[in-house]
């Protein structure tokens, strides 16, 4: 037992640095590339490094994850963020920086997919809500952290790369102290017919789970690319603006483990209804509420209370829905989804304001959410069978 609380530690330090990474490095490049006169559109297309990193290896994590173990995926997926960070200041070029933002998109999805993994494979039931909402809890909180340390680039331009690389390393080290594990065997061969064989069964058995990173990954990236544009256009101040995003994080943070401990007493599906609708609701409350940014910041703070929640919410519903032998591919699923949200929201959001000028930006959001809801309402699922 004493191990297994050691290790879960462990598990979720490394979680929160790799989040802090990523939290600093979206507005540090921005603000660099911004500051040295680089086009919005070219900013915002760099930044898609990240996404597409995760899924271009998405497809190639399963395997060597069940004949390899945790660790070592880990210890790689480390060692390639820990190199791309001290290579930014190495040389500063616009194509250089998508490729190591590729690499770490490649070797943060190894780290959260390995452990999101192993986390879920030796966590009881009646704690799995508990620590998969630690788990979110501590990536957020790194997350959120990170902009903090954006300042650091007045003292020296590779400065913050080189605070975040050090911080990386030091957490990274801490896996060499972990005994290896591997996950459940699959009953079958695991040729790629049997690969696409368990995606199909997934999506038949867990598809409803994994709307949860889908809409959080919406969420995230067009609240913190598309928001913005549209509030300077109605006239909030770029500070307040700051304050509204942060708002909706730290209700994220702060409801993360009330929801999950919920959520292993009354079940996922009731909470995430209610995560869904009551983050729906919120927004489309302040779409009406524009005049007053205090009320903005409010709703913002209430839906991230709701809605900020539902990764780790998507994570354990799924981990109901799935088979042990499954869950490495399940987690795969809930990456994958994920990164489709962050890339479709941005796209979707600059869509609607290009298009629908006399409507409120949030009501998009409303909507989206509203959909979610509906689907997770009526929805049904089929039960496993074994492959």
């Amino acid at each position: 037992m004493q191990s297994e609380k050691k290790r879960f530690w462990i598990l979720v330090i490394i979680v929160s640095i790799s989040g802090f990474s990523q939290g600093m490095l979206l507005p540090l490049i921005s603000a660099i590339f911004e500051r040295d006169g680089i086009s919005s559109a070219l900013n915002g297309l760099n930044a898609t490094g990240l996404y597409i990193g995760t899924l271009l290896i998405s497809p190639f994590m399963e395997a060597p994850l069940r004949r390899y173990g945790y660790k070592p995926i880990i210890v790689w997926g480390g060692f390639i963020v820990i190199l791309s960070l001290f290579l930014f200041p190495l040389w500063k070029n616009i194509v250089f920086w998508f490729v190591l933002r590729l690499l770490i998109g490649i070797g943060d999805h190894a780290l959260h997919f390995s452990t999101q993994t192993w986390i879920t494979s030796f966590s009881s039931q009646q704690r799995l809500g508990r620590n998969i909402a630690i788990y979110g809890l501590s990536f957020g909180v790194g997350f959120a952290a990170g902009p903090l340390f954006v300042p650091l680039v007045n003292i020296f331009e590779g400065l913050p790369f080189i605070v975040s690389g050090f911080l990386c390393l030091l957490a990274w080290s801490l896996v060499f102290g972990l005994k290896n594990d591997f996950p459940d065997v699959m009953k079958g061969n695991t040729n790629n017919e049997q690969f696409f064989t368990r995606f199909k069964t997934l999506m038949g058995i867990a598809w409803i789970a994994f709307l949860g990173p889908f809409g959080y990954g919406f969420l995230e990236s067009s609240l913190n690319a598309m928001f913005p544009v549209y509030a300077l256009r109605i006239g909030i101040e770029l500070t307040l603006v700051s304050f509204i995003l942060s708002a909706f994080s730290i209700g994220g943070i702060v409801s993360q483990l009330p929801l999950g401990v919920l959520s292993d007493r009354i079940g996922r599906r009731p909470v995430f209804l209610l995560a869904l609708g009551g983050g729906s609701l919120s927004f489309f409350i302040a779409s009406f509420l524009e005049a007053s940014s205090i009320a903005i910041l409010a709703m913002f703070f209430v839906a991230g209370l709701c809605i900020g929640s539902s990764f780790s919410l998507g994570i354990s519903y799924m981990t109901d829905l799935t088979p042990k032998n499954l869950l490495p591919a399940g987690n795969l699923l809930c990456g994958i989804f994920f990164s489709i949200g962050s890339l479709t929201g941005p796209f979707l959001g600059g869509l609607f304001l290009e298009l629908a000028t006399s409507f409120s930006y949030l009501i998009i959001i409303s909507i989206f959410l509203g959909i979610l809801f509906l689907a997770c309402l009526f929805g049904k699922t089929r039960q496993y069978q074994t492959i």
